[in-house]
């Protein structure tokens, strides 16, 4: 009956030993799948040049590619040939905005709706993206003169 007794309650102990190590490896494993980004490192640098020496409607990049849950710093500068109002509605809507800052000077603000640069200047936005799409944008009225593009985040 003692010999019964003691081979069941091994078999106890290994199915609780089996389950803690199921359970602490799928902890493991999904904790790498979710942790996309890691927003204590320095914030990835994208850059947008408005306008160049040879032609007003250049624009240094077209489409960027970024990731949820990781942190990014979006430089956006002009010439200042002409005034670059930059629309992007759905994908502001889909950032988490840490700050912009303007000439030194940083806001703190929840919400963006557009970017317009009336002269030479640069904005820098700080921002982790959300939700994964294909955001399209554009420098207002000048959209014939090639200056879209294209936010794609995974």
């Amino acid at each position: 009956m003692i010999l019964h007794e003691e081979t069941f309650r091994k078999k106890e102990e290994n199915k609780m030993t089996n389950f803690f190590k199921f359970f602490f490896v799928t902890l493991f494993i999904s904790s790498l799948v979710l942790a996309k980004g890691d927003l204590a490192i320095r914030a990835k640098k994208l850059e947008l040049k408005l306008g160049s020496d040879t032609s007003d409607y250049d624009m240094s990049q077209k489409v960027f590619e970024m990731e949820t849950g990781k942190a990014y710093r979006l430089e956006i500068s002009s010439m200042g040939f002409k005034e670059y109002e930059i629309e992007a509605e759905d994908f502001f809507r889909n950032i988490w905005v840490r700050s912009i800052e303007i000439e030194g000077i940083e806001l703190d603000v929840p919400v963006i709706n557009e970017i317009e640069l009336e002269r030479e200047g640069e904005v820098e936005i700080k921002f982790v993206p959300i939700r994964p799409g294909n955001y399209e944008f554009e420098i207002e009225g000048l959209q014939s003169k090639g200056m879209v593009g294209k936010f794609i985040v995974k």
